[in-house]
């Protein structure tokens, strides 16, 4: 383990060992007697994930003596990250008391992660691609009756994870990884709004586990798409860390802003290109250039924000909801979610008065942190990543509208509040569609 990481460990209520090389697959029965004892494991991959690591894990327990059983979903489709999903892994779990070893990335980690925590279980994961930051967050991200939302679990006791397995991953899947890390970046920008305005604090812990090597681990796109083993052990360290972030943080809050409420929203949608579902990271990598742009817009010009102009009541907001998402479930917890961070008349009023009193300074610290839309649409378009999002099969329309449902769908208080509150969104939103996009 690097320092970064082993310091994490130690500070981690749940994770208690990270193995990150090169042929460390071998020492997998080793970790796993260490940290779970001798007891049955129940291996649980998809197609993909069994071929890529799923039978030398088997071969590992079994050198160390581990009774293993298995259990192998389709590949195609892949696996959706779903509540309905993870509650049938649990009852596969359930026939005894085996330990889960999750076997793949991101969907079958939250599967196993949600499924243990379900019954009260550890679980040991083994690592197959470099694809996103949840190995090590103390959260699944699963879909439920159509809302997404992260659900608090315990993260994977132990990880491994194979530099060998790990480049040999798809690219695609590595550039997904890549855009995952790159929307810490808004994503962080994000939290010092939210700071700056007395809404949720930086932790001094959680900030610098994820921002401080953020700039180290986006600096070579070029590597990461030649699956250069450097470059792809450095962005695992990073995907590795913001998990834990996560987890000492106690919220999603290190890793995620508008640029994650605008990729949920198209994963609610169960949005398809070619037949396939488009993945978590490659949301997330349009998400952040979208986001980007809110940015550049907001912070071409000087400002100074109205604290008397008319702004919706959070009843003017729930008609608005409805009429967005439609009835139901989705409608109703989108307005919670809303009603949690809403405030209107003299507290807007005071926060937006604030808002003109930290605004210089904030606005100096941004864009000294972020980096602008077009610098990083070339970057994750190097890695290998999406951009743009015609890339995914999202039309202008639907992402203009995804710009103005997106901040309904979480109570975080984000960029999109922001200028939802200074009565902005709307021509920002305008600025955060690309005139012309190479697809």
């Amino acid at each position: 383990m690097t320092d970064p990481i082993a310091s994490a460990v130690a500070r981690s209520t749940s994770v208690a060992e990270v193995a990150i090389g090169r042929g460390v697959l071998a020492q997998t029965g080793a970790i796993y007697r260490r940290r779970f004892g001798p007891g049955d494991a129940c291996i649980i991959a998809d197609e993909n994930t069994w071929t890529a690591a799923g039978e030398a894990t088997e071969k590992a327990l079994a050198a160390a003596g581990i009774v293993t059983r298995t259990h192998i979903l389709p590949a195609r489709p892949r696996p959706k990250p779903t509540v309905e999903l993870a509650t049938a892994l649990r009852d596969v779990l359930e026939e005894d008391d085996a330990i889960p070893v999750a076997v793949g990335s991101g969907v079958i980690n939250d599967l196993v992660k949600h499924a243990a925590f379900a019954l009260g279980r550890d679980y040991l994961c083994v690592a197959t691609a470099a694809s996103m930051d949840g190995y090590t967050s103390a959260g699944a991200p699963l879909s439920e009756r159509g809302f997404k939302k992260t659900i608090p679990c315990r993260p994977a006791k132990a990880l491994i994870a194979d530099l060998d397995i790990i480049c040999a991953a798809p690219r695609e899947m590595t550039g997904w990884g890549y855009g995952d890390l790159a929307g810490k970046v808004p994503a962080g920008g994000d939290w010092m709004i939210a700071d700056a305005l007395g809404i949720e604090p930086i932790d001094d812990i959680a900030w610098p586990m994820v921002q401080n090597g953020l700039q180290g681990w986006l600096a070579h796109p070029e590597k990461i798409a030649a699956a250069d083993p450097a470059a792809i052990e450095g962005l695992f360290q990073g995907l590795t860390l913001v998990g834990l972030a996560m987890e000492a943080h106690g919220s999603s809050r290190p890793a995620s802003g508008a640029d994650h409420q605008i990729a949920h929203l198209w994963e609610m949608d169960d949005l398809t290109l070619g037949g396939e579902r488009v993945s978590h990271g490659a949301c997330v990598a349009v998400g952040c250039v979208t986001t980007l742009r809110l940015y550049d817009w907001l912070l071409a010009t000087p400002r100074r924000f109205d604290p008397d102009k008319p702004t919706l009541t959070m009843a003017m907001k729930a008609i608005e909801i409805r009429a967005r998402f439609g009835p139901g479930e989705i409608a109703d917890r989108a307005i919670a979610e809303t009603e949690a961070k809403h405030v209107e008349g003299s507290a807007l009023r005071a926060r937006l008065q604030l808002l003109n009193q930290v605004w210089p300074d904030l606005a100096l610290r941004l864009r000294a942190r972020l980096m602008p839309a077009t610098t990083m649409a070339r970057a994750l378009n190097t890695a290998g990543a999406p951009s743009e999002a015609a890339h995914i099969g999202v039309s202008r329309d639907y992402l203009h509208q995804t710009i103005l449902k997106a901040r309904f769908l979480r109570s975080r208080y984000t960029l999109l509040d922001l200028l939802d509150e200074t009565g902005l969104l709307l021509q920002a939103a305008e600025a955060g569609i690309p005139q012309q996009v190479e697809t």
